[in-house]
């Protein structure tokens, strides 16, 4: 179980296996990305960081976003493995993704927080 300050949750990654990787799919949203993180994913996936922004970021208010896909009447991050239910590039995912669930739009007791539980199987209200 991890837990944060400041934060009125606890989140139990072993539930990550079974969830069917609902962090990298539902509503469409950013997945912003730094240039070392851009960096690190073009090594890993054996490319040019030219080539990882022309195939799969996108540029907006000159930041990065990772594209998305449509999937299962929504979006998801185009590295989602629809076969696997998880993420292709876990090892070089983005800060955004490491800190699920822990962001500051879930801090307290709110519809925020109501949303994330939802949504997320291994969070528990404290």
């Amino acid at each position: 179980m991890i837990t944060k300050e400041n934060f009125n949750f606890i989140f139990d990654e072993s539930a990550c296996g079974g969830c069917g990787g609902a962090c990298c799919t539902g509503k469409s949203g950013f997945i912003w990305i730094n240039e070392a993180e851009i960096s690190a994913l073009a090594s890993l996936l054996n490319i040019s960081k030219d080539e990882l922004k022309e195939r799969y970021l996108y540029r907006l208010d000159g930041r990065y976003s990772i594209a998305e896909k449509p999937y299962n009447d929504g979006a998801a991050c185009v590295f989602f493995d629809e076969i696997n239910k998880n993420c292709s590039i876990y090892a070089a995912r983005p800060q955004q993704c490491k800190s699920f669930p822990f962001w500051d739009r879930y801090k307290g007791l709110d519809a925020n927080l109501n949303e994330l539980c939802t949504e997320c199987k291994g969070v528990k209200k404290l």
